[in-house]
């Protein structure tokens, strides 16, 4: 699709913001208005259009891909959208210890034991861990108050966790984004501790290092969608 316009503004919609192409409203891919709850995160959707160039490419507009995909997927199902990152809840990536090298264990240790020691802290829960693949359940009352967590969320902030939970495999990482304990880069480091251990023991692999940029980008994104959400 060609870009067919000249001037982007913010316009108040309401009890929000909506975005206008030469006085006309951006809608969604489902043509709902894009309505956006924070002037911050607005006026960065509108920077995104302004620096469309010729045609658009989706990949150069993450923010706006969110605020569709809250608007067009999660608020017509809202619980069960947050079931479904919920889940998490139930096999988090710092459960799920490496059984050696030694090195790789010291890494996954000093990392995750911290992010499970602050959730254990901020929800008044407890995690079980092994090595291995083998599944572990996760105490019942953990699952329970981590849903809980997650279904109190609104569309547009469980639009902006899909990606760090699903992309990092953590749960418990991307609630602390969006509680601010810890960090974006902080987060992406920490469920990155294997990624960066492979590579670091067997050298780096273009196709791989591509793809890891592109998920840290997606990460980083989400994130910042996260805060812009609360500027």
């Amino acid at each position: 699709m060609k870009r067919f316009w000249k001037d982007v503004a913010v316009a108040p919609e309401g009890a929000g913001w909506g975005i206008r192409l030469d006085g006309r409203p951006v809608r969604t891919p489902a043509r709902a208005v894009l309505l956006l709850p924070a002037g911050a995160l607005a006026a960065a959707v509108a920077e995104e259009w302004s620096s469309v160039g010729e045609e658009i490419d989706p990949r150069a507009m993450p923010l706006t891909g969110l605020a569709n995909a809250a608007i067009d997927r999660v608020a017509p199902d809202h619980d069960g959208f947050a079931a479904g990152l919920a889940r998490y809840a139930e096999a988090d990536l710092a459960c799920y210890r490496a059984e050696g090298p030694r090195g790789l264990v010291e890494r996954q240790d000093a990392s995750w034991d911290s992010l499970l020691a602050w959730a254990r802290r901020r929800y008044d829960v407890d995690f079980c861990t092994t090595t291995g693949v083998v599944h572990v359940d996760q105490p019942a009352a953990t699952v329970d108050r981590l849903s809980h967590e997650v279904a109190a969320l609104d569309p547009f902030r469980l639009a902006g966790l899909s990606p760090l939970v699903t992309i990092g495999g953590s749960l418990v990482a991307a609630l602390a984004v969006i509680d601010r304990a810890m960090s974006p880069d902080q987060a992406w480091g920490a469920v990155t501790v294997d990624d960066r251990w492979q590579a670091e023991q067997w050298g780096a692999d273009a196709e791989a290092e591509t793809a890891l940029d592109n998920r840290r980008r997606e990460f980083l994104a989400a994130a910042r969608f996260l805060e812009l959400l609360d500027a």
